[in-house]
């Protein structure tokens, strides 16, 4: 079932993509990158992770601009032919802000510049 399920949501990725960049006109939709989509097994659901440009106020109306255009999305993908057009659920992608704080917290680590500088637990035992 594995490779079915990532078949099925690069295909619903590609389809949503398509969908708001051609239908969707609501104008705080536009800044959107659709970077996921996980659908359930059973295919009640299909979690559209997305990367949204902006303040967190912009990235908040853009959120509401999909719940708003979620009914439509989930019409247009009727020409997927599947025995159930999943609810439609737009979530922001965290993981490139989770990158960016990992890589924020990996800098303010103070590293010696020369590797001698480190000391050697097992040589304060001695």
């Amino acid at each position: 079932m594995g490779r079915r399920k990532d078949r099925l949501n690069e295909q619903m990725k590609r389809e949503i993509t398509e969908i708001l960049r051609r239908d969707v006109r609501d104008p705080r939709v536009a800044g959107v990158t659709v970077t996921a989509v996980d659908v359930t097994s059973d295919l009640w659901l299909a979690r559209v992770y997305l990367q949204i440009l902006g303040d967190p106020e912009e990235r908040a109306e853009a959120l509401e601009g999909l719940a708003a255009a979620a009914p439509f999305v989930r019409r247009q993908l009727g020409v997927l032919r599947l025995r159930r057009i999943p609810e439609v659920r737009f979530m922001e992608d965290e993981t490139l802000a989770s990158a960016q704080r990992i890589e924020d917290l990996l800098r303010e680590v103070d590293l010696p510049d020369d590797p001698e500088d480190v000391e050697d637990p097992e040589e304060e035992g001695e």
